[in-house]
């Protein structure tokens, strides 16, 4: 029989970090760490515990005896339900000071690194309005607040368009105004919501998987084009065509307004068909004059004006004068490839979903650039002996795997492969240090530049280059 996690409170306990996933720290009178997630660094509390583990305890802070100098009043009316910018009610210049040390512990703690001077963080000119994609679930059964529960008064109106509340798969918060994403993000989704209430069109009940309106996708660019996707549960073709002719009407801005009919049990849309009701089934992202073609299935940095500063740092630790032959792995649709290909004598890029690749071949060509291949295929499999063989031996290699970082496979072909140069782009340092200490035997970091993409939240993108020993 199970234990009963028996909760415990810990009284005038000072906050003293952040740590991983947004949560921050404190220390239990017995020594053991405590990880919360209502808390900022600085604060004195009283802690309920939640969960007891053999190292560590998580809980939350139920009452405030001091409050942190590095608090700030969070903008959004949704904070502390919605999970997505944990971090808004601590001030800016903190959130970077703890993105950085978290990247600087996780190469020395976990890489067991010799660093340079590691140069400060960049931070984003935009604090908030800078994400380009946003996703929302419409929900018949909205999730309610702790006044709505403790009232009297019957809640008719339990429609929802808005985020999953963490941890229940099940329930959405309806959003008012979202801080995420620049006009008209929040003004198309609340006039979906309103004109889908007026006209009876039913929310998905996803405990019956029944309901018409299953999720809205926007996506913004700098060029100004937007891309709105309605993804429906039913085939209901007269209240589809009224709502999107309504948005078509409303919205005459919208590039591209695409629709999905999708009655499985998950909402993934990269398996099913995507139908264009008005203008085209794409829009246009800019950056140094190239334009990236971004249909709903993409994928594109999710803050376009920070990605540009990243591929700029990308290309500056490259170090290209024209004349190397640039490896590109886990390329994507091929952005990073085709930025610094001026600067290259030829770029050849892999990544391993079909899609991305046949995106980043039509960029390609859009773009005029005749010095880039794009090839599909498992990393650990495609980049081996004979790839090296048909393509050329690399001057320098770029590596942007996703967060679980590079198969060792793959690191052992880096290594047997030994260009001058890796420069190593990371959306999660932890497992960029666990890579990078398989490497230093071969290479020494010679610059390290974290990067915020994502301010509000904990996560931060890292770039190091890697040069051969000597």
């Amino acid at each position: 029989m199970r234990k009963k996690n028996r909760r415990q409170t810990f009284e005038n306990v000072e906050v003293i970090d952040a740590g991983a996933k947004g949560k921050t720290v404190a220390k239990a009178p017995d020594g053991r760490v405590i990880f919360l997630s209502n808390a900022v660094p600085g604060d004195v509390v009283d802690v309920m515990t939640t969960k007891k583990r053999k190292a560590y305890f998580e809980g939350v802070a139920t009452d405030f005896h001091t409050l942190s100098d590095k608090r700030t009043e969070p903008v959004c009316e949704h904070f502390g339900t919605c999970g997505g910018c944990k971090w808004q009610n601590m001030g800016y210049e903190h959130q970077l000071y703890f993105k950085q040390r978290e990247v600087e512990n996780n190469l020395k703690r976990i890489g067991h690194l010799e660093l340079p001077e590691i140069t400060p963080i960049l931070g984003s000119k935009k604090q908030y309005f800078y994400r380009n994609k946003m996703e929302f679930s419409f929900s018949s059964s909205r999730w309610l607040t702790q006044e709505e529960i403790n009232s009297d008064t019957e809640i008719d109106d339990r429609n929802a368009l808005g985020f999953h509340i963490p941890g229940m798969w099940d329930k959405i918060l309806d959003i008012k105004k979202c801080h995420l994403q620049q006009d008209p993000s929040n003004a198309i989704r609340l006039a979906v919501k309103d004109f889908a209430n007026a006209n009876g069109l039913s929310f998905f009940n996803p405990r019956k998987q029944e309901g018409l309106l299953r999720t809205l996708m926007i996506r913004t660019a700098s060029t100004g084009e937007i891309m709105v996707l309605i993804q429906f549960f039913e085939d209901d073709m007269e209240h589809r065509e009224l709502l999107l002719n309504h948005l078509k009407a409303e919205f005459p801005e919208i590039t591209s307004l695409l629709y999905v009919i999708n009655s499985k049990q998950n909402d993934t849309i990269y398996d099913q068909n995507i139908i264009c009701f008005a203008g085209r089934d794409h829009i246009f992202e800019e950056m140094e004059g190239l334009h990236f073609k971004i249909n709903a299935k993409s994928f594109y940095q999710t803050n376009s004006e920070q990605a540009y500063e990243l591929y700029k740092i990308t290309r500056e630790f490259a170090g290209l004068s024209g004349n190397e032959l640039v490896y590109d792995l886990y390329t994507g649709t091929g952005t990073i490839a085709q930025f610094i290909s001026k600067n290259a004598k030829k770029v050849v890029g892999v990544e391993s979903v079909p899609e991305a690749i046949e995106d980043a071949k039509a960029n390609a060509i859009h773009n005029k650039i005749e010095n880039v291949d794009f090839y599909v295929g498992d990393m650990k499999n495609v980049f081996n002996e004979e790839f090296i063989a048909q393509h050329g031996q690399p001057d320098i290699i770029i590596t942007d795997p996703p967060r679980d970082g590079m198969h060792k496979d793959v690191v052992e072909q880096l290594l047997r492969v030994a260009p001058p140069k890796i420069v190593y782009v990371s959306c999660n340092s932890a497992t960029q240090a666990r890579d990078l200490a398989l490497m230093k035997e071969q290479y020494q970091v010679s610059k390290v530049q974290p990067v915020d993409m994502f301010p509000q939240t904990h996560h931060v993108e890292n770039v190091v280059l890697l040069e051969k020993h000597l």
